[in-house]
């Protein structure tokens, strides 16, 4: 018991220095955004220049690195509804289809009519399986590629399974694979699924894997009824 409010100690003080740090960045970063507009109004040759786009792309990444860390820190915080749990996620695996049809990936899902309602955050449990779905897209670099989304009543709850026939991940990789800013993607934050396990955690679920390397990857999401 000690050990676990030790650990729930450390990890309130790791999010309450993100909340400063970020707030930190997020001040000069709006002003060096601004500075930058008014050259390129007052300067319009500028935005020819070849470091230009550079370091408006560098500036962009800050935001998007800033707004995973505001996820971050938020993910452990939901309002749960009672929700037909059948509706949505047919809501949400319908929105992320074009998607994977654009791309020529298979999207096989299966969620019974007949699921049970249960207390969830909406918003949250969107992002979190979008987070896992956007990660199987990812992981697939080849022309046949595969995911399949599946629900299912168990004893006290549901489970939500997402697999995918792309990269795979070594043992290595599935071991750090829920830790905050480890990343193994070029351009990645590394909080993606560190923010999805927490949303699951928050929901008191859970969120595990299992992976082959050059065979794919399914993850697994219990919610409690």
């Amino acid at each position: 018991m000690q050990e676990k409010n030790i650990i729930t100690q450390t990890k309130k003080e790791f999010q309450s220095m993100l909340s400063t740090f970020s707030h930190e960045i997020r001040n000069p970063l709006a002003l060096i955004t601004s500075e930058m507009q008014m050259l390129s109004d007052s300067q319009p040759q500028l935005c020819f220049n070849e470091h230009w786009d550079n370091i408006m792309e560098n500036l962009n990444y800050i935001r998007e690195l800033l707004d995973e860390l505001s996820r971050y820190q938020n993910a452990g915080h939901i309002s749960l509804v009672q929700t037909d749990l059948s509706i949505c996620l047919d809501r949400i695996t319908s929105s992320f289809r074009p998607a994977l049809d654009y791309l020529g990936i298979s999207f096989e899902t299966d969620i019974p009519r007949d699921l049970p309602q249960i207390s969830l955050d909406q918003t949250k449990i969107r992002q979190a399986l979008f987070n896992l779905l956007r990660n199987a897209q990812e992981s697939i670099q080849h022309t046949h590629g595969k995911i399949l989304f599946s629900a299912s009543a168990v004893p006290d709850g549901v489970q939500i399974t997402i697999s995918d026939n792309g990269c795979g991940m070594t043992e290595d990789q599935i071991e750090n694979a829920f830790r905050p800013f480890v990343t193994y993607k070029p351009g990645g934050t590394g909080l993606g699924l560190a923010v999805t396990r927490q949303i699951i955690e928050a929901h008191q679920g859970t969120l595990c894997v299992e992976s082959t390397p050059k065979e794919g990857t399914s993850f697994y999401i219990f919610l409690p009824g």
